[in-house]
């Protein structure tokens, strides 16, 4: 993990690959180019559901569903940084995902990275009380059949151990190192939660599209050498 780290940071100063000593040094790259969807699919969205905007790519929230990148990715580090625009808003982001939406929820398997906004708690009381805030952001979840073993488990999910995210109309960062069934996630720069053993280690990134307006820019990928994955670990031998 340290090399990983320090891979990271290396890149995150170098605008192209570089190579130290024969070994090329991966960079981030643009997952989004600030002008137009250009390297995105539309799964099962509108049109209009996802637009640009001055950098920004903005997301209706209706109908529910995802967009996906063109390609698959397994060991990656996502940088991506978003904002809601409504009370409660909900959203997020799948990772090691096949892309393909479950026909009643909308939406397709893989480990969905939690997007909520802060006053979701107060407007989907449990019992009548709020939950902790520390739940709504940032979660980490298997969906659709996916495994994993949480870092801080609430029941098969994981949740943040601190609440780091800011409320509507206010920039949040994720910074999200998936390696070999491993996920950390930072918010705001510190490193909250994680998970281990995931049985998918590699496939699409999806956007998700869930019923509240969302913005997001600056989304970045670092790729990084790939692992040991099975073919039952890849979202492609789903098909």
């Amino acid at each position: 993990m340290k090399r990983l780290v320090l891979l990271a940071l290396t890149a995150a100063l170098l605008p192209v690959p570089a190579s130290l000593g024969g070994d090329t040094v991966p960079a981030f790259r643009d997952l989004f180019n600030g002008k137009d969807l250009m390297g995105w699919v539309n799964v099962n969205t509108n049109k209009d559901t996802w637009s640009v905007r001055n950098g920004e790519l903005i997301c209706s929230g209706h109908p529910i569903g995802v967009m996906r990148t063109a390609k698959e990715y397994d060991n990656f580090i996502l940088h991506i940084e978003w904002k809601h625009m409504e009370p409660g808003g909900n959203s997020g982001v799948f990772v090691w995902s096949d892309a393909k939406p479950d026909e009643k929820s909308r939406l397709p398997n893989g480990i969905e990275v939690q997007m909520l906004e802060l006053d979701w708690v107060n407007l989907n009381k449990q019992n009548g009380e709020p939950a902790p805030l520390a739940y709504v952001h940032g979660e980490l979840f298997g969906v659709g059949g996916v495994v994993t073993v949480p870092d801080n488990p609430r029941g098969d999910r994981s949740k943040s151990v601190e609440n780091r995210c800011k409320g509507r109309g206010e920039w949040n960062t994720y910074d999200v190192v998936c390696v070999d069934g491993v996920i950390k996630l930072s918010v705001n720069g510190k490193f909250v939660n994680g998970l281990s053993r995931s049985s998918r280690r590699k496939g699409y990134l999806c956007m998700e599209s869930e019923g509240a307006e969302i913005h997001f820019r600056n989304i970045k990928i670092l790729e990084l050498p790939p692992g040991a994955t099975s073919l039952d670990q890849k979202a492609g031998s789903q098909d």
